[in-house]
């Protein structure tokens, strides 16, 4: 069952995409023209590619501890298999092939982010400092209920407006079956209620804060590319907001936080 498909022709972009599958059996996955990973939501799987197999243990759920997952090429065709699990397939179009790769759960780091009610947990597990990739920028954000991330307001772009401006795909869930909330302004202004499967388009300009509304701990999958050919955050921050980072000083951590070892 497909829960969510994002590709560079239904944004209306360029560069980023994503597919949350879950699988039940085999599924075939041919990467075509994008880099693309293989990162369990909940459940484990077997990705035979290139003739490597790789097993991966995944978790009982994205609050319950980070994962493991597989890099995918570009032209590169996998098979992927598990009994029931929810599988995530960040991918971004690139031109330089890289080789198949396996990564434990145990190499990805933790980043505890900010402080108070704006407390959060980042799981940096592909990005530019930690994993080589050719355009793919990944990473996980755990925010406690009643608490606040993505924030201050932010985007992603150099100094100049449009001169290298990064795609940005926010993925949901929400722990038991609640809600979040996910603003982007600018030229638009949004505010969606966001749910478990809900997936937030961003293709410039700023965005923030994410909402997680007291008793209902957040996560999002964040998924990034950009026509850069340095693979970089770019990230500024709002300036009438910006003073907010100066607050956590005095300010401890969330308890809550971190979500697991």
């Amino acid at each position: 069952m497909t829960n969510v498909e994002i590709t560079p022709v239904s944004a209306g972009w360029t560069y980023c995409g994503l597919k949350v599958v879950t699988v039940a059996g085999s599924l075939e996955l041919s990467t075509g023209d994008s880099e693309t990973l293989v990162l369990p939501l909940s459940g484990g799987c077997t990705v035979e590619a290139e003739g490597q197999t790789f097993v991966l243990d995944g978790r009982e759920s994205v609050f319950a501890a980070n994962t493991d997952f597989v890099y995918l090429p570009r032209d590169c065709t996998a098979v992927v298999t598990a009994v029931s699990s929810k599988i995530a397939f960040p991918s971004a179009v690139c031109t330089r092939r890289l080789p198949v790769r396996y990564v434990p759960a145990a190499s990805t780091p933790v980043e505890l982010r900010g402080a108070g009610n704006c407390s959060r947990q980042v799981n940096n597990f592909c990005t530019p400092d930690v994993f080589e990739a050719d355009k793919l920028i990944a990473c996980e954000v755990l925010t406690p209920g009643g608490n606040w991330s993505s924030y201050p307001p932010h985007k992603h772009d150099e100094a100049g407006p449009g001169e290298c401006e990064l795609e940005e795909i926010y993925y949901f869930e929400v722990a038991g079956g609640g809600m979040g909330y996910q603003r982007v302004y600018g030229t638009t202004e949004v505010l969606e209620e966001v749910r478990t499967d809900d997936v937030v388009l961003i293709p410039h300009g700023w965005h923030g804060p994410s909402m997680a509304v007291p008793g209902y701990d957040l996560y999002y999958l964040n998924v990034m590319a950009g026509p850069g050919t340095e693979r970089a955050w770019l990230i500024s921050d709002d300036p009438a907001h910006g003073w907010i980072r100066e607050t956590w000083q005095n300010q401890e951590l969330d308890p809550r936080l971190p979500f697991y070892s």
